[in-house]
């Protein structure tokens, strides 16, 4: 098997050149069969090539010949008493990731990791204790979706995806941005690009090339402190990239019509939850096309941070509000099951 490629880290377009590049004066291997071939991996969700029934045998051939198809195995399930469901998927190499389902009222949405662990090491967030074991290649972040996808009931679709998991996106940019080119072909899973969203801690130089990529997904932002005292405290990548840079890269974004940058900001008892900060909030992002996701801080285990009380998190709100700023609180899903944000972490073999 190590001399046959994951065909679900090829994009399509990848695929279509491949095949022409196969053609011989015996046996032309037609690149339309690249599209079909995206449509049985991602809309039928097989497992096989030999299930491609539309594919003639001798091209079924080529492609057993030079590729295999992945899955992940779902080592753990656990089920929130909010509906949400968090997997803890195996990966070939022994490792694990969690990529969490979460049911709302409208949709339904998935939580996808793009690397095991964490590098960015923020002070409030449980994954950054495993530090950085590796990317996640393009199939990996593919299969966590398709996972999800062939566990839910008949007639149960996905709407939103998050790349809000285990790790930072932006520091596995290569993959992510072939896996959003796979996870948006018309061919296969066909997402909307405004039904996607890539969350990162801040890292300047691929916020600025993310905004030059035809894959227009969703930016979220995780600000989280609006001095660069607190925010340094909380998030290391503030220091090479302070609050003055980040915000200057934030205002310059090219932003469709209709589109804004959200900022997620969490809300810790004594640190980030007062009426001080949320005039801050204000001050910092006048003048931006945005929106603010307030997330009360998820207490775990050992964590020297408290949750904010609830009737403080609604001050916090209503100040903004009150200012014209779109600011719900989100809820975070998951919690009894360790699901929410901030607290997928596991040990590094399953």
């Amino acid at each position: 098997m190590s001399k046959l490629h994951n065909i679900k880290n090829w994009t399509r377009q990848k695929l279509r050149e491949w095949m022409a590049e196969k053609s011989t004066t015996n046996f032309k291997v037609k690149e339309f069969r690249a599209d079909q071939v995206f449509y049985w991996l991602y809309t039928q969700q097989v497992g096989s090539f030999s299930e491609m029934n539309n594919i003639g045998r001798e091209t079924r051939k080529i492609l057993e010949e030079n590729f295999w198809i992945s899955s992940l195995e779902k080592a753990e399930k656990q089920q929130s008493q909010d509906g949400s469901i968090k997997y803890r998927l195996l990966l070939d190499d022994g490792l694990s990731i969690e990529s969490v389902f979460m049911p709302h009222t409208s949709h339904n949405t998935v939580c996808v990791s793009s690397q095991v662990g964490c590098g960015m090491g923020c002070d409030f967030c449980m994954t950054g204790t495993m530090g950085l074991v590796r990317n996640l290649n393009t199939a990996e972040i593919i299969d966590q979706v398709l996972t999800v996808l062939k566990d839910q009931p008949e007639g149960e679709k996905i709407r939103n995806i998050v790349f809000m998991g285990m790790g930072e996106p932006f520091h596995n940019y290569q993959n992510l941005m072939q896996a959003l080119e796979i996870l948006t072909d018309e061919h296969g899973f066909n997402f909307s690009q405004r039904r996607i969203t890539v969350s990162t801690s801040g890292l300047l130089p691929k916020i600025r090339r993310f905004g030059e990529e035809k894959i227009k997904a969703n930016l979220a932002i995780s600000l989280n402190g609006v001095t660069d005292n607190v925010r340094s405290k909380l998030m290391p990548v503030n220091i090479p990239y302070n609050l003055e840079k980040l915000i200057k890269v934030c205002r310059e974004f090219p932003l469709e019509s209709r589109r804004r940058i959200t900022f997620e900001y969490i809300l810790i008892r004594d640190l980030t939850d007062s009426i001080k900060d949320a005039k801050g909030l204000i001050s910092l992002l006048h003048g931006m096309k945005f929106k603010i996701n307030l997330i009360p801080f998820n207490s775990v285990p050992g964590s020297k941070y408290l949750s904010p009380s609830q009737g403080q998190s609604r001050k916090f709100q209503k100040y903004l509000l009150d200012h014209g700023v779109v600011a719900p609180i989100r809820i975070s899903k998951g919690q009894d099951i360790q699901g929410a944000c901030g607290q997928l972490v596991i040990g590094a073999k399953a």
